[in-house]
């Protein structure tokens, strides 16, 4: 018989026992996995496996992945219409200018029959679900921040990409899901400016242009003035139609005034010399066939993706390709200006940065690509050429040197400063802004340069038309800084530094598309070819990692 204080002891564990199997009854477990979730989890389970080596999973597999962990592995596409909103969803995104078979649309379509077919396999379902669940992370993402990474094609490219929280990003398909709202989650991941709008219209319409055949192909010959008659103008009077240029409604071969206002028009929204004549120039921008412009405007609405997020506030845009500077306040344009950008050869980078300070009558460092292939061959064919320019001589520690102490056919450690004053490189005025190429905005001497239509005549740098209105708009001081005062600090000739009171941001982008009356895309001229790469990358095919051709009827 065991001592009372053992058997006290044992009752007690026997309590404990029973007390553990009555709350352990009274909490269910949870309920097993179904087979379809089984198969969804050992796909996951794999696909982690697979990228247990690499230090940052891909983001959009890793979304797919912490999804249905989440939801216990649970299928997501059980509705007939958030189907049909996927599938629709997916199809429009062709007028983004993306590839609906970058989501697999084809295939979804194809494989939906597993989700009613009493002989599909729960691998089926689960392949269906998983390759469901990519394509809609994926064409959310790409109509977000765009398809394409700009820093693949741009080793420039600085601009923050739009932030997407991943937990929020997945509550926000959930929730989508619950009461067959995809259509509305897909209209809010594209960007929301009124210029994304714009272009996705103007891509529709030339999209309509070519289904109806394009526009027709003018045939090369004498150059075409405005009164006289020729067999080429009723397609020229076709092809400005096409365009939405008002080219008028005659219907004879004379080449009449309404058909030269509407030719002059098409000349000045594609930086050409607006004269009315249809010369070699004119000829070659009106017969570029309509798939390439449709190319344009899908690698336009790209860069939309990448940069329209970005325009908020008070910033200033230098639109390269459209050699223009534009000051926005409170998001809006409110003045703008022509700009001379880099030659093609020493192209003015794209990038971010922020505008700090302002310096009045600078002095100008010749940076040195510029010595070696600019001003060293002027120099040693002219002895002169430095005192002509106003251009002085310095070592590494800031010494003035005579200049015929410097051998010029090998010159080492010496530094070139043009002073201040009429005839300095950067002008009267130079807007300065953090970077690592030298780059800045700034007056010029080269004023007659503003009247050309394409103006990529620079070293780099953006030299802009009226820049002291600028500087007021930036200082934004209308007591001590006002245009008055400006104009009075340049007259002394001293070279003076004047802080913004608040930085502004800057924006260097490439745009080669631009809107006119009624949404009309203007086409401007690739100074830098750009867009080639840009629609080759948006292009280039991809393919879903939950993909697996199974070989199955119907379900491949």
């Amino acid at each position: 018989m065991l001592p009372r204080r053992h058997h006290v002891l044992r009752c007690f564990a026997v309590l404990l026992l029973l007390l553990g199997a009555t709350l352990h009854a009274q909490t269910p477990a949870e309920p097993p996995l179904s087979p379809v979730a089984e198969q969804i989890r050992e796909r996951i389970e794999q696909w982690r496996a697979v990228q247990a080596d690499a230090s940052t999973p891909p983001e959009l597999d890793q979304a797919v992945m912490t999804f249905y962990e989440q939801a216990r592995f649970a299928p997501a596409w059980t509705r007939s219409d958030n189907l049909d909103q996927l599938f629709a969803a997916l199809r429009d995104v062709a007028g983004d200018g993306l590839d609906p078979e970058d989501y697999a649309l084809g295939e979804l379509q194809r494989r939906r029959s597993v989700l009613s077919d009493p002989q599909a396999t729960a691998q089926q379902r689960a392949q269906f679900d998983l390759l469901a669940t990519d394509a809609c992370f994926a064409a959310l993402l790409h109509l977000y921040r765009g398809k394409v990474d700009p820093a693949t094609l741009d080793t420039h490219w600085n601009f923050d990409p739009r932030q997407i929280e991943q937990a929020r990003g997945l509550q926000a398909l959930r929730d989508a899901l619950a009461p067959g709202a995809i259509t509305g989650l897909f209209e809010r991941a594209r960007p929301q400016h009124p210029l994304y709008g714009r272009l996705r219209t103007a891509l529709a319409k030339l999209r309509e242009v070519a289904a109806r055949g394009g526009w027709p192909l003018l045939a090369d010959g004498a150059t075409l003035k405005p009164g006289v008659s020729d067999p080429r103008v009723p397609l020229l009077r076709e092809r400005l139609r096409l365009g939405e240029y008002p080219a008028g409604d005659a219907t004879d071969d004379h080449y009449d005034s309404t058909l030269e206002a509407a030719l002059r028009q098409f000349q000045r929204e594609q930086y050409l010399i607006a004269d009315g004549h249809l010369g070699k120039a004119t000829l070659a921008a009106l017969n570029v066939p309509v798939a390439a412009r449709i190319g344009q405007l899908r690698v336009n609405l790209e860069r939309a993706r990448w940069l329209l997020h970005q325009l908020q506030g008070r910033f200033v845009v230098v639109d390269i390709a459209g050699y223009q500077v534009i000051y926005y306040n409170d998001g809006k344009p409110v003045w703008r200006a022509r700009v001379q950008v880099g030659k093609p050869y020493r192209s003015t980078p794209v990038f971010k940065s922020t505008i700090t300070y302002i310096t009045l009558n600078p002095t100008w460092t010749v940076p040195p690509t510029i010595l070696k292939n600019d001003v060293l061959p002027k120099l040693r064919r002219n002895a002169g050429y430095l005192a002509a320019n106003r251009i002085r001589v310095f070592d590494g520690r800031g010494r003035e040197l005579a200049p015929a102490s410097v051998n010029w056919a090998s010159p080492r450690g010496v530094v070139l400063r043009q002073d201040a004053g009429p005839g300095n490189s950067l002008g009267r005025l130079a807007i300065r802004f953090p970077n690592d190429y030298a780059v800045y905005l700034h007056d010029t001497p080269h004023q007659e340069l503003f009247a050309n239509e394409q103006r990529a005549n620079s070293s780099g740098c953006i030299r802009v038309e009226r820049p002291r209105e600028l500087a007021e708009l930036l200082l934004d001081d209308p007591v001590a800084w006002n245009r008055a005062a400006i104009d009075r600090a340049i007259d002394t000739l001293k070279t003076q530094t004047v802080m913004l009171r608040e930085p502004v941001t800057l924006l260097l982008a490439y745009w080669t598309v631009d809107l006119h009356d009624g949404g009309r895309p203007g086409f401007r001229p690739d100074v830098y070819q750009r867009d080639g790469n840009l629609l080759a990358a948006l292009d280039r095919p991809r393919r879903s990692p939950w993909l697996v051709v199974t070989g199955t009827p119907g379900t491949r």
